[in-house]
C-alpha cells in the first residue's frame, strides 16, 4: 500500500477509524449483507449526514474524502461515490487486508473533513447516534495533523 503525506485525518483520526472499522466488522450483519464493514460505515453514515446536508452534500464530502484517500492508497482507483452518495468498487479492490487498510483511509477522511465542517464535538455526537454502545472516546481531543 503507498502512502503519501496529504491528508486532512490527524492521528487520532485515523486511529478512532480504525476502531470504529473494527466495531462495525464485529458487529452483527444484517442476513445477505456482505458489504465490508467499512462500506457499511459509510452507509450507516451517509443517511443522517444526507438528512443533515442533503443528498448532495454528502455525496460531495465522500467524493472529496475518496479523492484525499486515492493520494493516498493508490489501490483505491477502482472505488466511485455512486450519485446517491453510496460507494461501488470496493469488490474490485482485491486483497481483503489490503481492502480494509484503504477502507480505514477513506472513513479516516471523511470523519477528518466532516469534524474541519462541523467540529469534533458533533462528528462525536453523530458516531454516537448511529453506533450507541461504541466504547466510550478518549477525553484528549483530535488534533489536526501538521502534514
Amino acid at each position: 500500500m503507498e502512502m503519501r503525506s496529504r491528508t486532512t485525518a490527524s492521528l487520532e483520526i485515523r486511529e478512532f477509524a480504525q476502531r470504529l472499522v473494527a466495531y462495525e466488522a464485529a458487529g452483527d450483519v444484517p442476513g445477505g449483507a456482505d458489504l465490508p464493514a467499512e462500506v457499511r460505515v459509510a452507509e450507516k453514515l451517509r443517511h443522517p449526514l444526507s438528512r443533515l446536508a442533503g443528498v448532495n452534500g454528502f455525496r460531495m464530502l465522500l467524493v472529496r474524502a475518496l479523492m484525499l484517500a486515492k493520494e493516498q492508497v493508490v489501490s483505491l482507483s477502482p472505488v466511485q461515490v455512486k450519485p446517491d452518495g453510496s460507494l461501488e468498487g470496493f469488490s474490485d479492490l482485491g486483497n481483503r487486508t489490503e481492502a480494509a487498510g484503504a477502507g480505514v483511509t477513506l472513513i479516516a477522511e471523511l470523519l477528518g473533513l466532516l469534524a474541519a465542517f462541523v467540529g469534533e464535538a458533533f462528528t462525536r455526537s453523530l458516531v454516537l447516534d448511529v453506533w450507541p454502545d461504541f466504547p466510550a472516546f478518549d477525553t484528549e481531543p483530535w488534533r489536526k495533523s501538521e502534514s
